[in-house]
């Protein structure tokens, strides 16, 4: 079994900027060389999100942000702006429940998605940001 760890950057837009990776991903296992296996999709930080979704606007400009307001709104008095004298809570709390990591299978160098499916990053935090992605991929 082979374990190849590649990753890449976005610069990210606040309140929840929802950036399609999917081809960023498939060209890791690619270049992986790897042919049958499974890649993890991981962001290193508490307030980004992985996540798999048919990335249409509607759905990705709207659906989601308004769903996420609706239950987790960024202008609510989180605990965790009395802690740290920030105002991200909300964010924190949006990666919390999407969580920052996603597995996939792939096979034949391919990852394996629906056909309308694809691999997306949440900005999720009050600020612009610079993200690293993480891309482990395992097989043989």
């Amino acid at each position: 079994m082979t374990v190849v760890l590649k990753s890449f950057q976005l610069r990210t837009e606040p309140y929840c900027d929802i950036v399609d990776i999917t081809q960023q991903v498939q060209n890791a296992v690619k270049e992986s060389g790897i042919k049958n296996g499974i890649v993890n999709v991981s962001v290193a930080g508490s307030t980004g999100a992985i996540s798999s979704t048919e990335y249409e606007p509607g759905l990705v400009k709207h659906d989601i942000e308004d769903l996420l307001e609706s239950i987790i709104p960024y202008k609510k008095n989180y605990h965790h702006h009395k802690t740290w004298g920030d105002h991200n809570g909300a964010g924190h709390v949006r990666s919390f429940l999407i969580k920052t990591s996603q597995t996939f299978p792939f096979q034949n160098g391919s990852v394996i998605l629906g056909t309308w499916q694809q691999i997306i990053f949440l900005e999720l935090d009050e600020k612009r940001r610079s993200r690293t992605i993480y891309v482990q991929i395992i097989g043989e």
